[in-house]
């Protein structure tokens, strides 16, 4: 439970430092730092630096994740913690374009660029904190700490921007209320580090280290070994990647600029499904530990396809209560999916190479989905103006990640399990991990 904590509360802080730029690039970085005539264009640039943040994120997925199988994952994630939090912290300092014209924007992109690649690394070694000390045969529910975390930092920073948005004018806001919630940075990641410095190394990776089969090439090996569990592992993740995007950030955007609600409204409506996402996650992680992890991602996944076309609308019709309600139902598919995925993409690779597999997985699916989401949902939007493209495009995504889960494997269980009896002082020499408890 320890080590469910740790993933839990150093991911969340992390997705704090992530989900707060990504609510104000939608609410206030477009008119501070690209400033522009046509509101729509300074969002679209706003919404640039937002995907700079996923583009970086296999930099840290290939650097962090090598490392991650090398040296281990704690040491990793102590690291991730402070390369994260660090950069949000000096976001909340730095000038606007008012103030230092076009270096504004250069620093937002160079500290958002590192705010990737710090998450990049992070994803799969939380997964694995707690999935490798947990029971393999119940990983669905251990590794959906992990994926607990962007909803409840999402959570955390949206609740945090409208209390600011709350308490302050639009002036007071648009001044210096938006810094607080990026100062705040600074005293979570303390209370993180707290937490991590004070796990051992998980049992797995011990069990690696006492034979030495930690690889010297993770990431050749995975290229050149894992191909299809990496192609599998990255089509499962666009999906819910870019329904994520729709449904906690830009849809901040379409129900202020298009449908005229307040930002309050909307910033309310994204809060209340993000905090019953943080009990959905983990009820769909034990879940997929009792049905077919494959098959209950597959059908969240077709849900996810078809959503988009009831909700828009719904939304259309002006009302608060339908759009909460239509935000709410997004998020309950997106937690199908992304309960499981944790342990899903973990379970695609063997267990010498799997921080590097799932980092990159993760940090590449990034880049093909929640990275462009935003600006292709502006740039369709802005070229329509109607809502089919935007559900079309979504669509396509679900198609792609019904693909990645037909073509992805079963958990194999044997593979965590000989390395643990080695660690629990059995002696027992790695079994033939190729088909040995495969259910």
């Amino acid at each position: 439970m320890r080590a469910f904590t740790a993933s839990l509360t150093g991911t969340s802080l992390e997705w704090y430092d992530f989900a707060v730029y990504s609510a104000a690039s939608a609410l206030v970085f477009g008119k501070l730092f690209f400033p522009s005539e046509d509101p729509l264009t300074g969002t679209l640039l706003a919404f640039s630096t937002y995907a700079v943040g996923y583009v970086s994120r296999p930099l840290g997925g290939f650097v962090f994740g090598r490392l991650g199988d090398v040296i281990g994952r704690k040491r990793v994630l102590v690291a991730t913690l402070v390369l994260v939090g660090a950069a949000t912290f000096l976001i909340g300092c730095l000038p606007t374009h008012a103030v230092a014209g076009p270096i504004a924007p250069i620093l937002l992109v160079l500290l958002r660029f590192a705010q990737g690649v710090g998450v990049g690394g992070e994803w799969g070694g939380a997964v694995l904190l707690t999935s490798e000390f947990g029971n393999a045969r119940q990983r669905g529910f251990w590794a959906s700490a992990a994926q607990i975390g962007p909803p409840a930092g999402n959570l955390m920073a949206n609740g945090a921007l409208a209390a600011l948005g709350a308490l302050l004018t639009e002036d007071q806001f648009l001044s210096f209320g938006w810094r607080i919630a990026f100062l705040l940075s600074g005293v979570l990641v303390a209370f993180g580090l707290w937490i991590r410095v004070r796990l051992e190394e998980t049992p797995v990776f011990k069990g690696m280290e006492a034979v030495g089969e930690r690889p010297e090439a993770p990431i050749r090996e995975v290229f050149t070994t894992q191909r299809r569990p990496l192609a599998a592992a990255v089509f499962s993740r666009v999906a819910p990647d870019v329904l994520y995007a729709m449904f906690t950030v830009f849809v901040l955007t379409y129900a202020t600029e298009e449908l005229g609600m307040a930002r309050s409204k909307a910033l309310g409506a994204v809060l209340i499904g993000s905090a019953l996402q943080i009990f959905l996650i983990p009820l769909a992680g034990a879940l997929s530990d009792r049905l077919n992890r494959r098959r209950l991602y597959l059908g969240a996944a077709v849900a996810a396809g078809v959503w988009p076309f009831v909700f828009f609308p719904m939304a259309n019709t002006g009302s608060w209560g339908l759009l909460v309600l239509g935000v709410i139902v997004a998020l309950v598919i997106h937690s199908a999916m992304y309960g499981p995925q944790a342990a899903f993409v973990a379970e695609q690779f063997t267990p010498r190479l799997r921080y590097t597999g799932s980092s990159l997985a993760y940090t590449l699916a990034g880049v093909i989905g929640g990275a462009v989401a935003p600006l292709v949902f502006t740039a369709l939007l802005g070229s329509f103006g109607l809502w089919l493209p935007l559900a079309g495009y979504i669509l396509v995504t679900a198609v792609l990640t019904v693909i990645g889960v037909l073509v992805g494997r079963d958990p194999d269980h044997g593979e965590d399990d000989s390395y643990r009896r080695l660690v629990e002082g059995a002696g027992a020499e790695p079994e033939d991990r190729a088909g040995a408890g495969r259910p």
